[in-house]
């Protein structure tokens, strides 16, 4: 009796876990949409303008940008900005952008280069804390909605601070988005910044009114915030994926369970009215004998 009791609260515990993971479930799905139209949205206008840049920049221009030009020799200080979600829930989403991110690190360190970490979510700022990492800043505003004012926000103070010569490069580690179901971390060089080169030939007949230098100069940062931008949107859509991913193999899980214990319910139960059954036989034989 003790038996059957303790298996229907399990199966009644498993049920109400289902329904939450279920709920998750939905609720990641309807975001993932929301944070992939971002993604989509946002590429066109980053290959538009890395096709234009590709077509401006040559040789003698690169020289008079300070975002063009790529220290002599091993970086001396490099900035890394590690990106990550602000709740859990979503599998090994978060721990595989912590582990790149630290591996990222230490690489730099074992190369004789200074690196400035820069955490942006809640679970990465714990994780670089509890393994006592110094951090030069954090943010946790950003969520899984950023904007290009974010990007801004992030990219700014790092651009203004690499063009006046405090700091040899930017990095940025994010989740690329593929699909729901890939969402490798990825490393991106921002600073000093990689000219798009557009394929095939240059687009001839260009009439350039203000003069190449002046589009570059407002293109550049551009490109730059576009970049940042892409990697924060991507990182949100592919957390919605992984959490979407991690809450349906939850769900399937808590329903094997339940089929499991249902099983063991009525195993138990079956043997319980064997067990009387053998009972009131017996006390009818004593009774007859």
């Amino acid at each position: 009796m003790a038996k059957t009791r303790e298996l229907r609260r399990r199966i009644r515990s498993v049920e109400k876990t289902r329904q939450i993971t279920k709920t998750m479930e939905m609720v990641a799905t309807s975001r993932l949409k929301r944070a992939q139209d971002r993604v989509v949205g946002a590429r066109p206008f980053a290959q538009a303008l890395a096709d234009v840049l590709g077509d401006l920049l040559d040789p003698d221009l690169e020289e008079r940008f300070p975002l063009l030009r790529a220290p002599a020799g091993t970086p001396g200080r490099v900035a890394v900005i590690a990106l990550s979600s602000n709740r859990g829930l979503c599998g090994a989403f978060n721990a595989n952008l912590v582990r790149e991110a630290r591996a990222r690190v230490e690489e730099l360190e074992a190369q004789g280069s200074q690196a400035e970490l820069h955490v942006i979510g809640r679970k990465a700022i714990g994780f670089f804390r509890f393994i006592g990492r110094p951090v030069a800043s954090q943010r946790q505003d950003i969520g899984d909605r950023p904007t290009p004012e974010h990007a801004e926000q992030v990219i700014g103070p790092l651009m203004a601070r690499y063009a006046a010569g405090e700091l040899d490069g930017v990095e940025i580690v994010f989740a690329r988005f593929v699909s729901a179901l890939s969402t490798p971390p990825t490393r991106l060089q921002v600073l000093p910044l990689r000219a798009p080169r557009r394929a095939g030939k240059r687009v001839p007949y260009y009439i350039l009114r203000p003069s190449a230098e002046a589009l570059l100069e407002a293109l550049l940062p551009l490109y730059l915030r576009t970049q940042v931008y892409r990697a924060l949107a991507e990182t949100a859509a592919s957390e919605q994926g992984s959490r979407r991913t991690a809450m349906k193999n939850a769900t399937d899980s808590a329903g094997e369970m339940i089929d499991t214990l249902r099983r063991s319910l009525n195993r138990a139960r079956q043997a319980q009215i064997t067990q009387e059954i053998a009972e009131i036989v017996g006390g009818a034989a004593v009774q007859g004998g």
